[in-house]
């Protein structure tokens, strides 16, 4: 499917103000009308941003946000959680407590 990036890119501008209007208009979160538009408009994007890169092999320097993404963020959050008791630990200065006591025997031995 070669499209034409000028016109893919007409259709794109024309999904973005359709998307817009919907969101100006919005009733909530879940306004069908909204739903519709943010479809249309990744749909559009894809669109062009697939015939831009077939005419002249460039893509644009953007990416779709999928709303699955933001649950996989929020899933990642919630592993941060599990170590956070490390940081207690101060392990560190017993280390170099360690190293320091090793110096000490070599200086000994000599």
């Amino acid at each position: 499917m070669n499209t034409d990036p000028r016109q893919a890119l007409a259709a794109l501008i024309a999904a973005l103000e359709r998307h817009y209007e919907a969101a100006a208009a919005s009733r909530g979160d879940d306004d069908p009308a909204l739903d519709a538009a943010t479809d249309q408009l990744t749909t559009a994007f894809d669109a062009y941003d697939d015939a831009l890169f077939d005419a002249y092999d460039v893509a644009t320097p953007l990416i779709v946000f999928d709303g699955e993404d933001l649950e996989d963020d929020e899933d990642d959050e919630d592993d941060d959680d599990d170590f956070e008791d490390f940081d207690d630990l101060d392990d560190d200065d017993d280390l170099d407590e360690d190293f320091d006591d090793e110096d000490d025997d070599t200086d000994d031995e000599a």
